[in-house]
């Protein structure tokens, strides 16, 4: 073993060297599927239960507050607590390869993808992805429901949020605003609705709160100064390259277009993926006309399918928007630019959120307007969830919609006649195995995609 390793660890207060760091986190990295539930999950069962790095009380604390930033919570859990351990350079790692095999596998994917998507064996397999697809995001609905909707003010919280979204074309940001205003007064107001579910001490032998708990390392002190170096540097990782793409190809270039539009992403991104992904959704399909509603089912089932976080499938949209307006490039090329151009920009904030706050964050342990706040927000979530789940729906199991403008709605009708019979005895085939069987969400996804293709098979699809 590296005797500098070692020291750099002992150094940190803890002993544990940058090299069974690494080994460790690349294990996480490779276990993180079933979405934020899933990874969260291997998250605390290896660094929490296994190897004791954290204590239960802390890590419940990381995750609640990285819940409140914008972006995955899970990358940026993984990436708060690599720099609790090793600084900068072990968030960097902690961060980067929670990612980093999503990367591969998506972009693997999508080549296959645009290369191979009209195939009828392609289109097959992603006809069954769609149907568990469909069963997962309700699912979804119901596993943050249970936990969010604690009284009838959150369930107020969330149906308001449902018919705001669906019914009136709210946009998503007004909405997670709007929630975290009412769940912070609330909270300063000492409504006990808002109050956050107790979680309960942790215990003092877990590794880095030992090393919090005697003399504080110097990285987790608030530091002015650093944080202002350190946001400037992120800042300028962040957002130069998306200045040089619109002075050097104008606003209406493709590659402007998704560094801009993913930059947003990255500043309203709270309450998870499958939050945002109806505003993405409807942005990407409705708006950019980038890909088609089945497309970015399809999309979402590559995300399900592959480790990292489900917000990856925006690798997926950006490849595909420069695939279908290359410029002078090669599709394929321009493609391949597209992904990892979305994917930098989705993904370089949430660094600059853990390593300008982090030390803020900690220092906020027990603010009451913050949790309140949360609660809200997550509350409002549920309803923007069952508004992507019914979207799903409407463009899984019918093959045609109408979209209904009468002011003040606006929504997609579906046309009863054009239900897809099959798409429908297989998305309740998939919900049953969840719900009824408790089955893995991999091997539901499986099983879907054989059916679809032994459909095609049999001619019936």
């Amino acid at each position: 073993m590296d005797t500098r390793n070692v020291q750099a660890g002992a150094d940190a207060g803890h002993g544990i060297s940058f090299d069974e760091a690494f080994r460790v986190w690349l294990r996480v990295a490779c276990l993180s599927f079933g979405g934020p539930a899933g990874q969260i999950a291997v998250m605390h069962r290896i660094l929490v239960e296994e190897k004791k790095w954290i204590s239960e009380g802390r890590f419940l604390h990381a995750l609640n507050y990285c819940m409140l930033l914008p972006g995955p919570e899970a990358q940026q859990l993984a990436t708060y607590i690599g720099w609790l351990m090793h600084r900068t350079a072990g968030g960097l790692m902690a961060g980067g390869l929670f990612i980093l095999p999503g990367i591969i596998a998506i972009m693997a994917l999508s080549y296959v993808y645009a290369a191979f998507g009209n195939v009828s064996f392609v289109e097959a397999l992603f006809f069954g992805l769609k149907a568990a697809v469909l069963a997962i995001v309700v699912e979804a609905v119901v596993r943050v429901g249970k936990r969010a909707l604690k009284n009838r003010i959150m369930i107020a919280l969330a149906a308001i949020a449902f018919v705001a979204i669906f019914f009136f074309a709210v946009p998503f940001p007004i909405i997670i605003i709007a929630a975290g205003v009412i769940g912070y007064i609330g909270a300063r107001q000492g409504r006990p609705e808002f109050a956050p579910a107790g979680h309960g001490p942790g215990g003092s032998s877990a590794v880095i709160d030992s090393m919090l708990g005697d003399a504080v390392p110097d990285h987790v002190k608030p530091d002015s100064a650093r944080a202002i170096r350190v946001g400037a540097l992120w800042l300028a990782l962040w957002l130069v390259p998306v200045i040089a793409l619109l002075l050097a190809l104008g606003q209406a270039n493709v590659f402007s277009q998704i560094a801009l539009f993913f930059s947003k992403m990255a500043l309203v991104t709270f309450g998870g993926a499958y939050a945002v992904l109806a505003y993405v959704a409807q942005q990407a399909v409705e708006h950019y006309h980038w890909l088609k509603p089945h497309e970015m089912l399809d999309g979402l089932g590559m995300a399900e399918t592959t480790p990292g976080p489900l917000i990856m499938v925006l690798q997926f949209v950006g490849f595909m928007a420069a695939y279908r307006d290359p410029g002078g490039l090669s599709p394929m090329l321009a493609a391949t630019f597209g992904g990892l151009l979305a994917t930098w920009v989705t993904f370089t904030p949430c660094f600059l959120w853990i390593f300008v706050g982090a030390p803020y964050i900690e220092r906020l342990r027990g603010n009451t307007g913050l949790a309140g706040a949360l609660s809200a927000i997550t509350a409002a979530v549920v309803g923007v969830i069952l508004n992507l789940s019914i979207w799903f729906a409407l463009h899984t199991l019918f093959r045609e919609t109408v979209a209904v403008h009468a002011f003040p709605f606006a929504f997609d009708r579906p046309v009863l006649t054009s239900v897809d019979i099959p798409a429908l005895v297989l998305s309740i085939a998939a919900a049953t195995a969840i719900f009824r069987f408790k089955l893995g969400m991999l091997t539901v996804l499986a099983g879907s995609c054989a059916a679809g293709v032994g459909l095609r098979m049999a001619g019936i699809i």
